[in-house]
């Protein structure tokens, strides 16, 4: 987890998860969280925790960073490609939830 902070206000965060691909045979990491107050939003704050996310993903040798968002997040589905991420449509993703 890495936050983001302005003059000792605690503005965000994002939160990974290490995850491994068998696949690859390499670590993923999942972002599972990214959040910034909303009196602090649109000032970089994002793009800054994202860039931190990178750099350990670089620094741990993984092969990348995973995330989903939902299809009405205007604002995550602007901001994501803005930060290089790419948008992987070939898969369905399915959930089994354990009601």
């Amino acid at each position: 987890m890495f936050v983001a902070e302005e003059n000792g206000v605690l503005t965000g965060f994002v939160q990974l998860y290490p995850i491994f691909s068998s696949t690859r045979m390499q670590r993923y990491w999942l972002l599972n969280d990214l959040y910034v107050n909303a009196n602090y939003r649109g000032k970089g704050y994002s793009k800054e925790l994202i860039e931190r996310a990178k750099e350990l993903c670089r620094a741990s040798n993984a092969c990348g960073i995973l995330l989903e968002t939902g299809k009405g997040n205007d604002v995550g589905n602007q901001l994501y490609p803005a930060c290089g991420f790419e948008l992987y449509d070939s898969v369905n993703f399915y959930e089994w939830s354990n009601s």
